[in-house]
């Protein structure tokens, strides 16, 4: 096999790859947020002040040039990035401790809506028939799958229909996130883009967390190894593949293919925390694996034509 034919598979599936191991990362987050018993706001800066701190010594060695050349439009937007990161974190967590680990990730996925919206009217992006028709058949994977979780099967939560509100607000902040990510990468390097909006996201939740009063110390060890496992796993491997993904393919299809993050968050729940989802759940997650698909090779398709 030639070079050149190698070169080429590996430009054509590594970001699907990239895609996958982003979503087995990110199925972690929920189960690693109920684990802890520290505030909601805590726990997200944390998460992403370790994830920052972990990439900084590899930006600074390797791509310290970059930041020299970002241009104030760019530091402006990677910051507005990292603010609507730092509200996502911040409704989403709330929201963990409010309803279903099911009911908070399958609603939070709706993002996909306001990215497909936001991709066409600021980012031009084209979206086929068949990329739609997917992201609608993964969508209603999202309603049976949240079906089944009102219907009794698992534990509801203190307070579901706030914190489905909350899942809402954290799908449309994440929705800003993604679409800031796809303007910005097709031209910073991944390390310095990240570092920079996940410094602006802890500076913005380190704001929330004075306001709100919550403690930032004083923390058992099993708290400290959880905020880093929450860095390592959904902030390295998860957000921060996502963004290099971001970089080679369209908005639509990442945010499409991050639906699968609800079954593994689902499953996880039902081994670790004993949330056992309804044959209405099982079928939801099968109906989203199906739309990721249709969209996936929608894109393929069109990307030979």
């Amino acid at each position: 096999m030639s070079t050149r034919s190698v070169v080429g598979i590996e430009r054509g599936t590594l970001p699907f790859v990239a895609l996958g191991v982003a979503v087995v990362a990110v199925s972690t987050s929920a189960i690693l947020v109920r684990y802890s018993a520290a505030p909601s706001l805590v726990k997200a800066f944390y998460r992403v002040l370790f994830t920052t701190l972990l990439l900084l010594p590899f930006a600074l060695v390797r791509h310290r040039d970059a930041f020299a050349r970002l241009t104030r439009r760019d530091w402006l937007a990677a910051g507005a990035g990292g603010v609507a990161l730092a509200l996502h974190f911040a409704s989403w967590f709330a929201s963990l401790e409010l309803t279903s680990v099911a009911a908070s990730v399958t609603i939070v996925q709706c993002q996909v809506l306001f990215v497909a919206a936001g991709a066409a009217v600021f980012l031009d992006e084209f979206v086929t028939r068949r990329t739609v028709a997917g992201m609608l058949l993964a969508l209603v994977g999202i309603v049976v799958l949240s079906v089944g979780d009102a219907s009794g099967g698992v534990v509801a939560g203190s307070a579901p229909l706030v914190g489905d509100a909350l899942a809402v607000a954290g799908a449309a902040f994440s929705a800003g996130y993604v679409l800031v990510g796809r303007v910005l990468r097709q031209r910073i390097p991944l390390i310095p883009y990240v570092v920079v909006v996940y410094s602006a996201c802890t500076v913005v939740l380190l704001a929330l967390v004075l306001a709100d009063g919550a403690p930032l110390t004083d923390y058992p060890p099993r708290e400290w190894l959880l905020f880093l496992g929450m860095a390592v796993g959904p902030g390295v491997f998860g957000h921060t593949v996502l963004n290099w993904a971001l970089g080679h393919l369209e908005s639509s299809v990442v945010s499409a293919s991050l639906l699968g993050e609800p079954v593994g968050s689902a499953l996880l729940a039902l081994v670790l925390l004993g949330e056992v989802p309804t044959p209405a759940t099982v079928v939801g997650g099968m109906v989203i694996l199906a739309g990721i698909t249709v969209v996936a090779r929608a894109r393929g398709r069109r990307e030979r034509q």
